[in-house]
């Protein structure tokens, strides 16, 4: 983990992508593990569209790594980016989404059927 300046441009560009409460949840999770959308479409009981779209956005701004497996995409918390100290210290201001992290292993029957 480097620890770099950065500019309040891209402070503020962050902190806008993490002002969505799901993008933050997205972000809570991946803290602690990958995911498939197909396992975020499941616990946050949303379209595929629309995950997908929380998803670009936050690799877009340099926040997710992705990682191709097959035919599959799984999303990373990109730990490597000069932002991550900041999400960091972020995610240590929330409550941990145990909720959401329970939900998701409870439900990786599905992510053997859609990502296997």
């Amino acid at each position: 983990m480097i620890n770099t300046r950065i500019s309040i441009e891209d402070v503020s560009d962050v902190l806008k992508l993490l002002s969505d409460k799901t993008r933050l949840s997205i972000v809570a999770v991946l803290d602690h593990q990958e995911c498939c959308v197909c396992e975020f479409v499941e616990a946050f009981d949303m379209s595929q569209p629309s995950i997908s779209q929380h998803l670009r956005k936050l690799k877009v701004g340099g926040i997710l790594n992705e990682t191709k497996k097959g035919q599959w995409v799984y999303y990373s918390l990109n730990k490597e980016s000069a932002y991550y100290p900041m999400i960091h210290n972020i995610l240590k201001q929330i409550p941990v989404q145990t909720d959401l992290i329970e939900k998701l292993i409870k439900n990786s029957p599905v992510r053997q059927k859609c990502c296997e």
